[in-house]
């Protein structure tokens, strides 16, 4: 195992404090709010995050009030930020805290790791954060960091990379002023060393401790194992309106986008007549075909293929909920790979 530089906490805490960006969850260090920012920070850019953050909080100011909301308002607080689960699992994390620790976010590293939905990262920062105990929160940011500074090809995206990576940083974490270290790594990662293109090297505050500056491989770092192709398929989304009416479903309780809202939709692209005899079979009696469009959603690990069929019915049935536009923004949660579909006013 490789040893970091043991002096880059007082190198790094001082830039930190001079150079961090001013974000919202950055004013206090309240658990609730460090662990919602950090949830809602994953696999999602900071400046899609901002508003939704502000809204959230105001709905849902404290932890009981996360615990007591209803699933078709906590997904549409959510809504656009993709990646629902995260969401459930805040929820069932808040329940935990109000069952097992009478409501007060836990301060030990391992009740808080033992919570639903925190892993190593979210508990480290967590820790660190809130409570300046010296516990890594080792994410993409720190891991292109790292591993730029030491010349380290390990792919990231394997656990003993990331195991190793937090072992060395453990041996140098401050005592004092950890979590000012910990964002220091995440603000350095953020906005100098930085994953799309050319890194800031010019400014940054160890660059002349830089393994890979030094050596000019820095765009070879960080090393990931090559991806699987994404799974490809296709599907027919059906937006049936009848009058103001527009018949919305819920999707199973499993599987990708589980217990959402969704347009009616099937596997495969059928052509405008096997689109029609497909919404007879929904027992509808179709007026016509008002538009039909194509469009492509990517998940992380599936991409759909959509073609939609906007029909008008004469008549409802009991197969689909039947709600108003204004309805859809106020109440129902569609994820974006439905809610492209919406029909304009």
């Amino acid at each position: 195992m490789y040893r970091l530089v043991q002096n880059l906490p007082n190198i790094l805490i001082p830039w930190y404090r001079a150079n961090a960006r001013d974000l919202l969850w950055r004013r206090d260090r309240q658990p609730y709010h460090v662990w919602l920012s950090e949830i809602m920070l994953q696999q999602t850019r900071v400046e899609a995050v901002t508003e939704h953050y502000r809204t959230f909080l105001e709905e849902l100011p404290d932890i009981k009030a996360l615990a007591e909301v209803s699933d078709e308002k906590l997904h549409k607080l959510w809504q656009g930020l993709g990646y629902y689960r995260r969401a459930d699992n805040l929820k069932k994390c808040a329940q935990a805290i109000m069952e097992k620790h009478e409501g007060i976010f836990p301060t030990d590293h391992a009740s808080v790791l033992a919570l639903p939905g925190i892993g190593d990262y979210t508990a480290g920062a967590i820790c660190s954060i809130c409570f300046d105990q010296p516990i890594p929160a080792v994410d993409g940011n720190v891991l292109r960091v790292v591993t730029r500074l030491m010349c380290d090809n390990s792919p990231i995206d394997e656990q003993k990379t990331k195991r190793r990576i937090t072992q060395a940083l453990e041996e140098i974490y401050p005592e004092e002023n950890a979590g000012d270290f910990t964002q220091s790594l995440m603000e350095l990662g953020a906005t100098v060393c930085l994953p799309n293109g050319a890194p800031k090297c010019g400014i940054c505050p160890i660059a002349e401790l830089c393994e890979a500056r030094k050596s000019n491989t820095v765009l070879q770092y960080p090393v990931k194992k090559e991806k699987k192709a994404r799974r490809l398929e296709e599907r027919t989304v059906f937006i049936l309106t009848c009058g103001s009416r527009l018949a919305i479903c819920k999707r199973k309780e499993t599987g990708l986008l589980a217990g959402l809202w969704q347009f009616p939709n099937i596997e495969g692209k059928l052509d405008a007549q096997q689109a029609l005899d497909t919404a007879k079979e929904f027992g509808l009696h179709i007026r016509n075909i008002t538009l039909q469009i194509e469009r492509t959603h990517i998940f992380t690990h599936v991409q759909w293929d959509m073609r939609a069929f906007y029909m008008t019915c004469n008549n409802m049935t009991e197969e689909f909920t039947w709600t108003t536009l204004d309805e859809i923004q106020s109440t129902y949660a569609l994820p974006t790979a439905f809610a492209m579909f919406i029909p304009k006013e």
